[in-house]
C-alpha cells in the first residue's frame, strides 16, 4: 500500500478515536460513589434565581403574581422585556455576602441561574450580546462568585442552565402569544451547538464548577438523544461534574425523580416536595423556594418559618436526599431580610447540630412518632442522631425497633450522657427538662458494632387481583437479618412458634396472610397482614 495512504488512514482512525465521545453512562458503581461523595457529604445547598426578571418584582399592568417566569406570564412582547437589559445595575452585589451568608447558614454549595428560561446571562459569554456585560453593571456575575468561592472556602459552585430560551430565536419552540417571533428560517441544531458553546464557556473559565443543573426540558424541542449527548459532553469536559436528571426526559413531573428507561442524570430532582420515604441507593435532591417564588417578587410574603425550613432539612436528610432552599434577591443584589434572618437562624442550628446533617445517611426506621433520624458511620462507630419535634410531655423517648444497646445516649448540643433502658426491641430514654430547641433538639445514640434496627416484612404479590395471582410472596426488606419471618394464613397474629417462612408461599383459597418479625423468639416488629379472595 502506498505510505501516503497508510499515513491517511493512521491520522483518520486517530481522528476518530479522538472525537468519538465516550458513553459515561457506562461507568462503574465506584466509579460514580467516588464522584458523588462530597455531593452526598453537604446534604445542603443554596439555590439562587437572579436575573432582569427581578427588575419589575413580580408586577406587571397591576398585577403582581409573576416571578421569574414573568415574561411568559405576563405575555410581555421580546422588545418590551429587553428594556429591561438598560436598567440592570445591580449596585448592592457583593460577591463575598452572599457566599458568607451561604457558608454561614451550613450550607455547602451555591446553585445560581447561569441563565434561566428567559435567555438572559449573568456572565461574559462570547456568544451572544444578550448578557450581564450590555447591562450598565458590565461586571461577570458568576466569575465574581467563583473568585468569592475560592477565597472563602467551603462553598462548591454550581449552574443552573436553561434548556428553554425564550430568546434566542433558534430555539423554536412558541407560545400561542408571540406574533412577533415567527419560526421559519430557525434551526432546532444550530442552537443545541450555541448552548454547547456556551456551557464550554462555563466549564473552562469558571473554576471547579461541582454541578450543572438543567431546567426548561420538558417541552417538545429537546429529545431524549439530546440528553444523552449533552450529559456525555460535558463529562467529556469535566469528567468529575455532577448532573442532575432534568438534562434528559426521564423525569416523572414534580415528583422529580427519573423514571425507567436508560436516561441520563446523576441525581432526581423534586420540586416543592418531599418523597414520603427514603429511596435506597437513589441520589436526589429537594429544591425548594423561601416562600412562594423562585425569583423575587415583592409582593409575596408568605415565608416559611425558621422551624419549618430546619425540620424540611432533617426530614430530607433522613431520607437520604440533599435539600436546595432557594433565595431570590432584589434587582439591586441585596437578600431580601426575610431570607436574611432565616438563613442566620438555621445557621445558627447548624453550627450546634450540624453533624446530625452532614454525611448522613437515611434513617433506619420506618416511623418514629416523635420526629426524624439520620445516622452515619465512622470507623468502628455508628451514630444515630434521634431529631426530636415532638418533646414527650412525660419525659421518656421510646424507639421502637431496636434491639441492641447503645455505648452511650448524649445530648448533641452539650454532650451531656442520658439515662436510658434497652430491651429486646426497645429503647427508653430518659430526657432532662423541657426540649431546649423547639425546632429539633438532637439526641446521640453512640453505637460501637452495627445497631440492630428490627423492620416489618414486605407482603407483596404478583397481583392485586387474587384470581389472577396464583401466590402472596413474602419478603424480608433489604438489608435485614438476624430475624425470623413468622406468619399465619388464618388471619391470626403470629406468635413465636407460628409457621417459619423461607420460601414463597403458594395460597390456593381465600385467605388472610399476616407476617411479623421475631428476634430470639421475641416479636420485633409490627404485624402486616394482606387479604386474598378467590
Amino acid at each position: 500500500m502506498n505510505p501516503r495512504i497508510i499515513a491517511v488512514c493512521v491520522l483518520f482512525r486517530l481522528y476518530l478515536s479522538s472525537s468519538a465521545q465516550k458513553n459515561y453512562l457506562l461507568e462503574s458503581k465506584p466509579e460514580k460513589d467516588q464522584r458523588m461523595e462530597w455531593w452526598r457529604e453537604a446534604r445542603f445547598g443554596m439555590f439562587i434565581h437572579w436575573g432582569l426578571y427581578a427588575i419589575p418584582a413580580g408586577e406587571w399592568k397591576d398585577k403582581t403574581t409573576h416571578a421569574e417566569w414573568i415574561r411568559t406570564t405576563a405575555q410581555i412582547p421580546l422588545k418590551e422585556y429587553d428594556q429591561f437589559v438598560p436598567q440592570f445595575n445591580p449596585d448592592q452585589f457583593n460577591a463575598k455576602a452572599w457566599v458568607q451568608m451561604a457558608k454561614d447558614a451550613g450550607m455547602k454549595y451555591i446553585t445560581i441561574t447561569s441563565k434561566h428560561h428567559d435567555g438572559f446571562c449573568l456572565w461574559d459569554s462570547k456568544e451572544t450580546d444578550f448578557d450581564v456585560m450590555s447591562t450598565p453593571f458590565k461586571r461577570d456575575i458568576l466569575k465574581e462568585l467563583a473568585t468569592a468561592c475560592r477565597e472563602i472556602g467551603g462553598i462548591r459552585l454550581c449552574f443552573y442552565h436553561s434548556i428553554m430560551d425564550w430568546h434566542h430565536p433558534d430555539y423554536n419552540e412558541r407560545r400561542n402569544w408571540e406574533k412577533d417571533r415567527p419560526v421559519a428560517g430557525t434551526d432546532r441544531k444550530r442552537y443545541i451547538a450555541y448552548m454547547k458553546r456556551q456551557l464550554k464557556e462555563l466549564v473552562t473559565n469558571y473554576g471547579d464548577i461541582g454541578v450543572f443543573w438543567f431546567d426548561g426540558e420538558w417541552e417538545g424541542f429537546w429529545k431524549h438523544e439530546d440528553g444523552v449527548d449533552l450529559y456525555n459532553y460535558l463529562r467529556g469536559l469535566k469528567p468529575d461534574v455532577i448532573i442532575n436528571n432534568r438534562v434528559d426526559k426521564g423525569r416523572g413531573g414534580m415528583a422529580g425523580m427519573t423514571t425507567a428507561g436508560g436516561y441520563a442524570g446523576d441525581f432526581g430532582t423534586p420540586e416543592q416536595e418531599i418523597p414520603e420515604t427514603g429511596l435506597p441507593g437513589v441520589d436526589w435532591e429537594s429544591c425548594m423556594t423561601m416562600n412562594n417564588n423562585w425569583g423575587y417578587n415583592k409582593a409575596d410574603q408568605q415565608f416559611k418559618s425558621t422551624k419549618d425550613l430546619i425540620q424540611k432539612l432533617v426530614d430530607i436528610a433522613s431520607k437520604g436526599g440533599n435539600f436546595l432552599l432557594n433565595i431570590g434577591p432584589k434587582a439591586d443584589g441585596s437578600f431580601p431580610q426575610e431570607s436574611i434572618d432565616r438563613l442566620k437562624a438555621i445557621g445558627d442550628w447548624m453550627k450546634v447540630n450540624g453533624e446530625s446533617i452532614y454525611g448522613t445517611n437515611a434513617s433506619p426506621f420506618e416511623h418514629t412518632s416523635w420526629g426524624r433520624v439520620t445516622q452515619k458511620t465512622a470507623g468502628n462507630k455508628t451514630y444515630l442522631y434521634l431529631h426530636v419535634f415532638d418533646w414527650p410531655k412525660d419525659g421518656v423517648l421510646h424507639l421502637e425497633g431496636i434491639g441492641n444497646k447503645p455505648q452511650y445516649v448524649y445530648q448533641l448540643w452539650n454532650k451531656e450522657k442520658l439515662p436510658f433502658i434497652a430491651n429486646s426491641n426497645s429503647l427508653m430514654v430518659q430526657l432532662t427538662g423541657p426540649s431546649p430547641d423547639e425546632n429539633d433538639a438532637v439526641m446521640v445514640l453512640e453505637y460501637w458494632e452495627k445497631p440492630l434496627v428490627y423492620k416489618a416484612p414486605v407482603i407483596s404479590t404478583y397481583s392485586a387481583d387474587f384470581i389472577l395471582a396464583t401466590d402472596a410472596v413474602i419478603s424480608l426488606p433489604a438489608g435485614e437479618n438476624r430475624t425470623e419471618i413468622r406468619y399465619t394464613t388464618d388471619g391470626s397474629d403470629p406468635v413465636a412458634n407460628s409457621p417459619l417462612y423461607t420460601s414463597k408461599l403458594n395460597i390456593t383459597q381465600s385467605s388472610t396472610v399476616k407476617a411479623a418479625s421475631f428476634y430470639k423468639g421475641q416479636l420485633v416488629s409490627g404485624v402486616v397482614s394482606k387479604s386474598f379472595k378467590k
